[in-house]
């Protein structure tokens, strides 16, 4: 049936992978540069990204090692023995020169317990020097490549400003697979121009480009993005919460039993959340799939030929 399994989860969920791969705990500690984007050039960027949206960040204003060491002190509370990677997951982590990223990734490196890296960035972020220098850090360590896809349909890519097409997504995943790199990809349910055919063939087009691990998300609207403005002018369908269960489901059951599914849900800031609501109660929506999985007796991967 499902053969990455842990907690009763018919999905490959991220604490499995790490608990096979390192025989122990492992946190991803998420950590903020300040690093800037090049799809914010134009002062738009994505229409839905939401500047300082840290949720998980203890404070963006101190140094990465004092970002690092305040989190894993909160950790080490309740899980003394835990493992740690350093995510660097606030902005464009790529988009600078090789020397400034070997100031912000070498330092963590030697900190004890820390076993990897993980780096967020876009497909259109990975120089050759770049990727030389990834390539040298991924024989060091337990590297990470995180990027958005949020859709394979490019009409919606460009409706949301994303900044790039599906195929410079593909390639910039070529890139990076073709020196070993484990590669995360993120995407969006519930996109404007997307339906569910759309979001189920995002999923089988990680099968096809083999990427190592996925984080699915649930499209909100945050107060003051672009998104924002326009739900207010006219506003468009929000999923529900059964109707995005629905989807992930059909998602995974075309997603490779191998791929890892990192995240399932989205985490919006209370403060800052306009819709929708229903998103703020993450473990109703992480059981309501659990349940939902097990009444449909359906796994990852059951509908992958």
């Amino acid at each position: 049936m499902f053969k990455n399994t842990l907690d009763n989860k018919r999905y490959y969920t991220l604490n499995c992978f790490y608990r096979k791969k390192f025989k122990n705990k492992v946190f991803k500690v998420p950590l903020d540069a300040h690093m800037s984007c090049p799809n914010k050039k134009n002062g738009v960027g994505c229409i839905y990204c939401e500047d300082n949206s840290k949720a998980n960040i203890t404070d963006r204003n101190k140094s990465i090692e004092e970002q690092f060491l305040e989190n894993i002190k909160i950790l080490e509370k309740k899980w003394p023995n835990s493992y740690y990677i350093p995510y660097f997951q606030a902005g464009t982590n790529t988009y600078a020169n090789v020397d400034e990223l070997k100031k912000l990734f070498e330092k963590l490196l030697d900190y004890p317990k820390v076993v990897g890296l993980s780096i967020a960035t876009r497909c259109d972020c990975l120089n050759n020097d770049v990727l030389d220098y990834l390539s040298d850090l991924n024989k060091r360590t337990f590297l990470t490549i995180e990027m958005g896809l949020q859709s394979s349909n490019d009409e919606t890519l460009k409706l949301i400003n994303r900044g790039h097409t599906k195929e410079d997504f593909v390639l910039g995943v070529k890139k990076l697979k073709d020196r070993n790199i484990f590669v995360c990809a993120h995407i969006i349910n519930g996109l404007i121009n997307d339906n569910i055919d759309d979001m189920v063939n995002t999923a089988k087009l990680l099968n096809d480009i083999d990427v190592d691990a996925v984080k699915i998300h649930m499209l909100y609207i945050a107060k003051g993005t672009k998104l924002d403005s326009l739900y207010k002018s006219k506003p468009f369908h929000i999923l529900s919460k059964e109707e995005y269960t629905n989807i992930v489901i059909k998602q995974l059951e075309y997603l490779n039993e191998d791929i890892v599914v990192e995240r399932i849900t989205g985490d919006p800031i209370k403060d800052t959340l306009v819709e929708p609501t229903w998103l703020l109660k993450k473990f109703c929506v992480l059981n309501d799939i659990d349940k939902e999985m097990v009444n449909r007796n359906t796994y990852q991967g059951k509908c992958v030929k």
